[in-house]
């Protein structure tokens, strides 16, 4: 296996911004042809994802000196929305898988090489609860646990897992250090049948099983390096890029595919307007005052939305090439901002829905699958504002934020 990075630390050809969102733009008429298969089947499919590669859509943020285009966020973030509008579950997968060579340079070096030493287009998985059970043994770690919803796992050769390691091994004992653990393929099963859900089927969510591996230190990543912007891999990964807060970048990952959706949805609720008249009164729903009112809110507070994102990327970016330090203010800011995305966007829809009447129910209706993938989207725990209001708050009178995954 190679052991080095890539001695020319450009590739040979890095689109630019507009290129790749063409290209996924390009694939959003087949998206929506697979969308239906993709639901049926609990995942994308292995073709989708060959394009995607193909594209180069998940080398936006990887390191150059492992084949990676290490581009702004906003490129990421522009192209994940396009898939998104295609069928929001691929959107989504792409979000999370997408996100993770930005999490892989933050690992040390030796993880890097691991992972990419042989493929510089292997993809990672994830599922970051902390639910595994971690005994602290020479040179690292023992690992066992069941894991939920590991987006895109079945195309990935390892898995990113979160735990705590407490004092002594003993959970409750203090303070407990949060750490990300990577295990290759080998170390873990996947089950299959565990997803089953009303929407954001096509994610592929599936769960993690590992029983009792070893995982060297340095295949960890630990929670409070992360916040503090102090990664053991920005030593050969030396791009400003790699400076943000990780938790910025991540929780847009799982916020953004909604857009897509949201979209989706709003050209959906078109098509239904520009023919139907009502059983009942007679109008057309192109008419429909309300109706109107409705989509109007929903196209300029999706513009709204998507603005605050690209300001925010431009803002932290500004930062980062500076060498300076992001205020805490703007850092608890940004993760509630993010934090609302999906909730809105799902009030908005619902305000459509309900005007459609009867004709809104049939699941053959092209605006059902984009609302429920948006209501799925909800759970995520990163899209609850309700863990986020406290440190901007908190924030404003300097006090340190109680959520540091900001």
């Amino acid at each position: 296996m190679a052991t080095t990075a890539l001695s020319d630390p450009a590739p040979a050809v890095i689109p630019t911004h507009d290129e790749l969102v063409a290209r996924a733009r390009a694939m959003i008429p087949a998206l929506k042809a697979r969308a239906k298969q993709t639901t049926a089947n609990r995942d994308v499919s292995a073709e989708t994802i060959a394009e995607m590669k193909a594209n180069g859509f998940f080398r936006i943020l990887q390191p150059k000196r492992w084949g990676g285009y290490e581009m702004h966020p906003n490129t990421f973030f522009e192209v994940q929305k396009a898939l998104a509008e295609g069928c929001m579950s691929t959107g989504w997968m792409y979000g999370v898988l997408g996100c993770h060579p930005y999490e892989m340079a933050l690992f040390h070096n030796e993880a890097q090489e691991e992972v990419w030493g042989d493929d510089q287009d292997m993809l990672v998985s994830s599922t970051y609860q902390p639910v595994g059970k971690v005994t602290t043994v020479e040179g690292g770690f023992r690992l066992s646990g069941r894991w939920g919803f590991s987006t895109g796992s079945v195309h990935c050769g390892w898995v990113l897992l979160g735990a705590m390691i407490w004092p002594n091994d003993e959970p409750g004992s203090g303070v407990p250090d949060m750490r990300t653990f990577l295990l290759p393929r080998s170390d873990y099963t996947i089950d299959r049948d565990a997803w089953h859900t009303f929407g954001l089927q096509g994610t592929g969510s599936h769960d993690i099983i590992v029983e009792d591996v070893f995982v060297p230190d340095y295949r960890t990543h630990r929670a409070v390096d992360g916040f503090l912007c102090q990664n053991p891999g920005q030593k050969e990964n030396t791009g400003p890029l790699y400076t943000l807060p990780w938790a910025q970048v991540f929780v847009r990952s799982v916020s953004t595919a909604a857009f897509g959706g949201a979209k989706a949805a709003l050209e959906a609720a078109k098509g239904i307007m520009a023919s139907r008249v009502s059983t009942n009164t007679g109008k057309a729903s192109k008419a429909d005052p309300f109706l109107q009112a409705a989509v109007a809110k929903a196209y300029a507070q999706i513009k709204e939305m998507e603005t605050t994102q690209r300001v925010t990327f431009e803002d932290l970016m500004g930062y980062a090439e500076r060498g300076e330090a992001i205020p805490m203010e703007k850092r608890a800011l940004y993760a509630y901002n993010s934090a609302n995305v999906v909730r809105r966007l799902v009030d908005l829809i619902d305000d459509i829905m309900q005007q459609f009447g009867g004709r809104a129910i049939y699941t053959t209706s092209e605006i059902i699958q984009p609302w429920l993938d948006l209501n799925a989207g909800r759970a995520h725990v990163a899209n609850d504002p309700n863990n986020r209001f406290g440190d901007v708050v908190g924030s404003m009178f300097g006090e340190p934020p109680a959520f540091t995954f900001l």
